[in-house]
């Protein structure tokens, strides 16, 4: 007798692959000034990185620090903003966070199928009865997973005051994000930008 796929196991394997896809989606956030309009501004200039030790350049995370910024820059030009080194209307800044974080899980538990013989007398034969797994419970653990975060800053250049900020964290598969994950990050978060 061939086994079969219970409604429960159904659903349960639905939830499954929802929650897989979801979690590997990025989630973006904004916060802005409401008393600035930053679509009046037009042209920016990017935030130099300093060591907060000695003041100097750092150079730590160069590679990143370009894909971030080829990213944002190409959203930027998108949206018409035009890139200066002189007299910006905008400083842009750029951050990745990469961390360790406690992710709850729970599955479900299910006990053993199986297959049953009885003899009937009456007929002489043998029957196979097959009982299919029932939902026994659930098992709740945690799981240490790495999450990025992606963040953009425009600051306003004669106040010197952060005007709006967006930012996108999602689940890593890998140790750090790579490029298209930085792209499809900073992607989100200036859809974001455009819903203001």
């Amino acid at each position: 007798m061939k086994p079969r796929i219970t409604p429960g196991l159904r659903g349960a394997i639905f939830v499954g692959i929802a929650i897989l896809f979801n979690a590997c989606a990025e989630t973006a956030h904004v916060i802005k000034d409401n008393s600035v309009n930053v679509h009046s501004y037009k042209t920016y200039a990017w935030v130099q990185k300093t060591s907060p030790k000695d003041g100097k350049l750092n150079h730590n995370n160069d590679l990143v620090e370009q894909n971030i910024r080829n990213a944002v820059g190409e959203q930027l030009l998108k949206r018409g903003y035009v890139e200066t080194n002189t007299d910006p209307e905008l400083y842009i800044s750029t951050d990745m966070l990469l961390e360790k974080d406690n992710e709850r899980r729970t599955d479900a538990v299910y006990t053993d199928s199986y297959y049953r013989n009885y003899y009937n007398p009456r007929t002489g034969k043998m029957v196979t009865y097959y009982f299919p797994s029932q939902l026994a419970g659930y098992e709740n653990y945690s799981v240490t997973v790495r999450k990025g975060t992606v963040t953009v800053t425009f600051i306003d250049a004669k106040t010197d005051k952060a005007v709006w900020q967006g930012w996108a964290s999602k689940r890593l598969e890998s140790s750090t994000m790579d490029q298209d994950e930085i792209f499809q990050d900073v992607r989100s978060i200036f859809n974001k930008f455009d819903g203001n």
